[in-house]
């Protein structure tokens, strides 16, 4: 199909929230670009602005009306006429009503709309009206478009879309839908074409990858999907998110057996008390939670354990935060997201009355990071004087001359740029970092062998 009024046009996309909305993104603008659009830097250059966005927390709905609204003041678009766009969770939740608010939004599509953001701006140009697409279900899946991955070396690989397990606090799946599973054999042969362009990490994605396959087989087979992408020759898999009531036995031995899957593993907690999970709808005990941690480390031993932990969750007792202060101690987190609750229309968490002071959550905030960052500066001591192999992603932000890449557990490592390469030579390459020392956030050592 051929879009008249995209030929030559200039975007710029702006991307919130989680890593299904970046391959979302990316999946936009593999798109565009098939229609003859070119990518800039900053919406002040762009005749197209798209804003893909997150409804998970507040702050999101705030950054995206000051974002949406700064756009009036940008200087004149280069074609004469500024097309702005919302997608992702916001417009499927908000629809037109976003309308109300941001009325120079002249497109919104859904998280199940995106393969036809092409026709809806494309409309745009030519009638000048508002075009709004957020459909409950939609044909065209978004793994079928065009692809312009942000790095070579590395891509988001979707296995499934929705959510089945309405944490009591959570939007998702009402924005995402129900769960629903990609062919197993389709996610085989995508991994495999991406090792045969240069690819050596991917991230698997789904809403609770631990359910993938549970719509398409009756039970999930997320551990049978680990072990054949692993045979495809991809060097690195990681995935999430991963749901602790959905982890099987059989997962965590393919995590302990395929050699490509990272000893890395993102498993949220929410909560360390078992009365504050019951009330968010998390299916799991806390000792339940511990029982699975000691499993995973009894197979995996020294994987780097990440979290999600809201803090503040309606009608959390200060005994309840010990018992979160307490699970986070035991466990030992290479790195946690914590969240103050944010409360969503909609959930069932919003009836809920709570009348916790602000400051008291703030302090209990504030003593969870605190344990947070005691338990990741121990964790890398354990990397302290070994030799890690480091995915180089570029240079460092405060240094020019520091590369910066990612270890196997997803730890930021810092090392000089060696002497006879360029950064741009490094990118994409794996090279052998001798680590002289372990922060709370990163290792930084030397470089000790020749890039691969």
């Amino acid at each position: 199909m051929q879009f008249t009024h995209l030929h030559g046009k200039t975007y710029f996309i702006r991307t919130f929230g989680c890593q299904m909305n970046m391959h979302d993104s990316e999946r936009v603008s593999g798109l565009l670009d098939s229609c003859g659009c070119l990518e800039v830097a900053g919406p002040e250059d762009a005749d197209i602005v798209i804003f893909m966005t997150c409804c998970v927390r507040e702050a999101a709905d705030t950054r995206l009306y000051g974002q949406c609204s700064s756009c009036k003041s940008l200087p004149p678009a280069p074609s004469g006429r500024r097309v702005v766009a919302v997608g992702g969770c916001i417009a499927q939740r908000d629809g037109s009503g976003l309308l109300t608010n941001l009325d120079n939004v002249d497109v919104i599509f859904g998280t199940h709309s995106i393969a036809h953001v092409a026709e809806l701006i494309d409309a745009a140009f030519d009638d000048g009206e508002h075009h709004v697409r957020c459909e409950e279900t939609d044909s065209e899946a978004a793994t079928t478009m065009p692809w312009h991955r942000a790095e070579q070396y590395r891509a988001w690989v979707p296995i499934m879309t929705g959510c089945n397990n309405f944490c009591s606090y959570c939007i998702v799946p009402y924005v995402r839908g129900r769960e629903k599973s990609r062919a197993f054999e389709e996610i085989v042969d995508e991994v495999t074409g991406l090792v045969r362009t240069g690819v050596r990490e991917i991230t698997l994605l789904g809403q609770n990858v631990n359910s993938y396959g549970r719509d398409l087989f009756g039970s999930p087979r997320f551990a049978d999907l680990l072990r054949a992408v692993g045979e495809t020759g991809i060097e690195r898999i990681f995935f999430t998110s991963s749901h602790p009531k959905d982890l099987l036995p059989e997962t965590i031995d393919a995590m302990a057996d395929v050699p490509a899957v990272m000893p890395q593993l993102h498993l949220a907690v929410q909560s360390g008390s078992s009365r504050i999970l019951k009330l968010m709808n998390r299916k799991y005990t806390r000792e339940q939670y511990l029982d699975l941690i000691d499993r995973i480390r009894d197979r995996i031993p020294g994987i780097a354990l990440s979290t999600d932990i809201i803090v503040g969750f309606p009608g959390e007792t200060e005994e309840d935060f010990e018992q979160t202060l307490s699970l986070a101690e035991r466990v030992g987190y290479a790195q946690a997201f914590t969240f103050i609750y944010s409360k969503r229309a909609g959930t069932p968490a919003a009836e809920i009355v709570d009348d916790t002071p602000r400051d008291v959550i703030l302090d209990r905030f504030n003593r969870l990071v605190h344990v947070i960052e005691d338990s990741a500066y121990a964790f890398n001591q354990h990397d302290l004087h070994t030799t890690v192999s480091v995915l180089v992603e570029g240079s460092s932000k405060k240094d020019p001359s520091m590369l910066l890449g990612k270890s196997p557990k997803n730890q930021t490592v810092h090392a000089p740029i060696p002497d006879g390469y360029s950064i741009d030579a490094l990118i994409g390459k794996i090279v052998d970092v001798s680590v002289d020392r372990a922060r709370t956030w990163y290792l930084s050592g030397d470089v000790v062998s020749d890039p691969r």
